[in-house]
């Protein structure tokens, strides 16, 4: 339904054209049939053009060719566009009376419908250019028709005009046209606008669409030249800044067919939020088919054309366009334009001449204002300072040329011609009385300056544009948008803000998987490795941890690896100490009985010095497996193995001496043998003092060149550390063991040379058993010390470390006590002796 303000436009532009018809038909001549005259005209010195869509039907008449051709039909009167038109008449009367700007020269205007439509647009350009109307009598002065063009409102009529006028280099400045194909200097070198191309637009609405949350959006566009440039635009930047489209779909508004197919793609489509780049009357019909099947649900991202036009919201249309969100125009008052409009109204619709009828008509008349918001609508109107600032930019180039033409510095000419304006435009800078500085850059356009708007209710039922963010192309790249979530009414009337995405976020500790075949926001989450992390929402790849580091159980976060040892308190470390300290105490116990029974002929037939010597030495190899227990450090790395190798080379000494002993004593029983006289009580000391000095001179060579170090193996867990005693110099180590080694085999090739001497009391046989128990034990331990990892590395050595140990003890020194504990009447000198004596050392 028209509202009554529309009712009173719509009389005063019919008032309007009784008006100039009468003027057109007295005073000009026009080409028959040709109905282009101006619909709005003042004659000046110098006069601007302008191209509005006043109206928006236009019906065509029969071309069946047998009669002459009727004049178009033009209907339905674009408010909107009106007000466009009254605001550049504004700007031109207040010009006009300026003192500093042009002073004595006037600026006349001829402004022209173009319908709306492609056909009455091509009509129209053609008009202002040649200006049909003409008075009789007027000669060809040289001067142009026009010398600037304002408009058009749709950036594909907008073309049209600028590739018509270019070759005549004619300025066009148009105050609503974004589309980005107008930026091509080289096909449209005349053409300027007081709006930012759609590039801009475009790229607002990437970062809008990103800051939000969304990855999953529908498109769709006006089949034209300004919604394919603004759609292709938003695509690109879409893409870069990681934006799927699940469709893109277009249509005109003389395609019924292709608009439902675009509103049953939307209704079948899983994206919420739809990008619609879509001019004002497209927007319409897309509106009108959302609400008869009843869509809802939908967020729709608006943009200039058609996010702040309130005759396309309405009740009807509240469940579909309710809390619409995009980019607009900044609002902005134009100070005295709406008295001006007013009393142009009023002079036109009221012509009455006494007094007191005025004031009561002009009562009346305000409160209708009132009753309509007139004056907020006025403000609410965004376009209206895009043709104030166009009409003063044609000024300030005028201004220009006429200050070069005093100065006599340009060209000589009589006249103002439009390429001298379009030259003069490229220089424009200045600041309109609203704040707004207007200059125009390489491209012919104006810096992107964008409020972000979002369609409310308010409680008495009317809407508003909710103004919740801004962008500001002219700023740093960190400061161009902003954006206020909290005052935001979404889709539907709801506060809670609408997903739309192709797949739900991949939390911390997973990374995000494509599915074959579908768009990059179509996605699984696949849990992060091992040793991996991702700590953000939606992370494409997981990061490996750094080498010391592991991942926690939930994959988000790096902690330190576990650092493990073979540690005093855990449950192998204690079974280990045990058998260490039971070995010790049984050496022990050992020690005090023979000392006890030292008298004995059983202690003192086995040489009773080296068997004390080698109880010590057995001592001292239990106490050496602790070193190997417990936090590895720096001394005791070096410890351990040169411990370990000294007391198992000092306890083989003892034994091999005593295996010795046994085979001279052997030999001293012959007659007339004296070898035992080289094999006293000094030569047995020194024996082992030399063998033990061998080893020691390897460990302090070892130590000197490369000695054991702590070290932190990450080799055979990922997971953890091992901390361990590296060995430095393997060679190092294996002389040592090898040292050992050698002294095991000598030792058991004399015991097993000795077993089969004639004696009631060989101890060479339990030599010969220790020493094969003991080169078992180190001949298994070479394999499985290399093979095991981390700790248990460590209680393999201490395992072999005790059970040779054991093995000497036992198989040496077991028969002994056993006798002396159990058999006591054995332990004489008789029963040892038998049939064979031998003297005993």
């Amino acid at each position: 339904m028209i509202s009554i303000f529309e009712m009173f436009l719509f009389l005063y532009t019919l008032l309007l054209f009784h008006q100039l018809n009468a003027k057109v038909e007295n005073t000009l001549c026009r080409i028959m049939g040709d109905p282009k005259y101006p619909l709005l005209s003042k004659d000046g010195d110098i006069n601007i053009g302008a191209i509005f869509p006043i109206h928006t039907k236009e019906t065509l008449p029969s071309f069946d060719f047998e009669q002459n051709p009727q004049f178009v039909s033009c209907s339905s009167v674009s408010v909107r566009d009106f007000r466009l038109a009254q605001t550049m008449i504004f700007a031109i009367e207040e010009i006009n009376k300026n003192e500093t700007l042009l002073p004595n020269v006037s600026i006349g205007y001829r402004i022209y419908d173009s319908c709306a439509s492609r056909m009455s647009s091509i009509s129209a350009i053609m008009a202002v250019m040649n200006d049909h109307g003409f008075a009789a009598g007027d000669r060809c002065n040289g001067q142009a028709h026009v010398h600037a063009i304002i408009g058009e409102t749709e950036s594909s009529t907008t073309v049209y005009l600028s590739r018509t006028t270019g070759p005549f280099k004619i300025p066009v400045i148009s105050h609503s046209s974004q589309c980005e194909c107008l930026s091509n200097r080289k096909d449209y070198p005349s053409f300027f606008r007081t709006i930012a191309s759609d590039y801009h637009q475009a790229r607002a609405l990437a970062l809008l669409v990103k800051n939000l949350g969304w990855s999953w959006v529908g498109a769709v566009n006006t089949d034209n030249e300004y919604g394919n440039s603004g759609m292709e635009n938003f695509l690109k930047a879409a893409k870069k800044e990681g934006i799927c489209v699940e469709y893109s779909v277009k249509f005109f508004r003389t395609e019924p067919e292709k608009l439902l197919k675009v509103v049953k793609t939307m209704k079948q489509g899983t994206a919420k939020a739809i990008v619609a780049f879509v001019a004002f009357f497209e927007m319409g019909l897309l509106i009108e088919q959302l609400s008869i099947q009843n869509i809802t649900g939908l967020q729709m991202i608006g943009v200039v054309g058609w996010i702040t036009s309130k005759n396309l919201f309405t009740s009807n249309t509240l469940n579909v366009m309710g809390g619409s969100l995009g980019f607009a125009m900044k609002r902005i008052s134009i100070e005295g334009f709406a008295d001006f409009v007013n009393k142009s109204f009023w002079n036109t619709a009221f012509p009455c001449s006494n007094n007191s009828s005025q004031a009561e008509f002009g009562s009346k008349y305000q409160d209708l204002l009132e009753l309509r918001n007139y004056h907020e609508d006025l403000s609410e109107h965004r376009f209206s300072g895009n043709v104030y600032k166009a009409v003063y930019a044609v000024a300030h180039a005028l201004q220009s040329i006429l200050k070069c033409k005093e100065q006599d510095i340009c060209e000589n000419a009589l006249t103002i011609q439009p390429y001298q304006v379009v030259k003069a435009l490229k220089k424009v800078n200045f600041t309109v009385k609203f704040g707004d500085r207007v200059w125009f850059d390489s491209t012919g356009a104006v810096a992107a300056q964008y409020e972000v708007v979002n369609w409310q209710q308010d409680s008495d039922g009317s809407f508003q544009f909710k103004a919740v963010g801004y962008y500001d192309a002219s700023l740093p790249p960190d400061q161009r948008f902003l954006l206020n979530t909290e005052n935001i009414i979404w889709a539907g009337g709801q506060r809670q803000k609408p997903k739309s995405v192709c797949s739900e976020s991949c939390p911390p500790g997973t990374r995000k998987a494509g599915q074959k075949g579908r768009p990059v926001c179509c996605y699984e989450c696949i849990p992060c490795a091992d040793g991996e992390i991702s700590n953000e929402t939606d992370s494409n790849n997981c990061m490996q941890c750094p080498g010391e580091f592991w991942s926690n159980a939930e994959k988000n976060k790096c902690v330190l690896k576990t650092v493990e040892f073979l540690s005093f308190t855990e449950v192998m470390g204690i079974v280990l100490v045990f058998f260490s300290l039971f070995g010790v105490g049984i050496t022990v116990l050992v020690t005090v009985l023979f000392h006890s029974k030292k008298d004995t002929p059983i202690v003192k037939a086995n040489n009773s010095e080296l068997s004390f010597l080698l109880l010590f030495s057995l001592i001292l190899c239990f106490l050496c497996s602790l070193t190997f227990i417990g936090r590895p450090t720096e001394w005791s790395c070096m410890l351990r193995h040169t411990a370990f190798g000294i007391t198992f080379v000092l306890c083989i000494s003892c034994v091999l001496g005593k295996t010795m002993v046994v085979l001279m004593a052997f030999k001293a029983t012959l007659p007339g043998s004296n070898v035992m006289k080289w094999f006293g009580p000094v030569q047995q000391r020194l024996s082992v003092l030399a063998f033990t000095i061998i080893q020691i001179l390897i460990c302090v060579l070892w130590l000197t060149i490369s000695p054991p170090f702590p070290y932190k193996n990450m080799k055979y867990y990922k997971e953890k550390i091992i901390l361990e005693c590296s060995l430095g110099s393997p060679v190092g180590f294996w002389a040592v063991l090898g040292y050992i080694g050698l002294l095991a085999l000598l030792c058991f090739i004399l015991a097993f040379l000795a077993r089969t001497l004639p004696d009631n009391f060989n101890e060479a046989k339990f030599i010969t058993f220790s020493m094969l128990i003991f080169c078992a034990v180190w001949i298994t331990f070479i394999p499985a010390y290399v093979s095991s990892p981390g700790k248990f590395t460590v209680a393999v050595e201490i395992f072999a470390i005790l059970a040779s140990s054991f093995g000497l003890l036992f198989c040496i020194f077991a028969p002994k006590c056993y006798i002396i504990l159990f058999k006591p009447e054995e332990n004489t000198k008789q029963h040892l002796m038998g049939k064979t004596q031998y003297k005993s050392y």
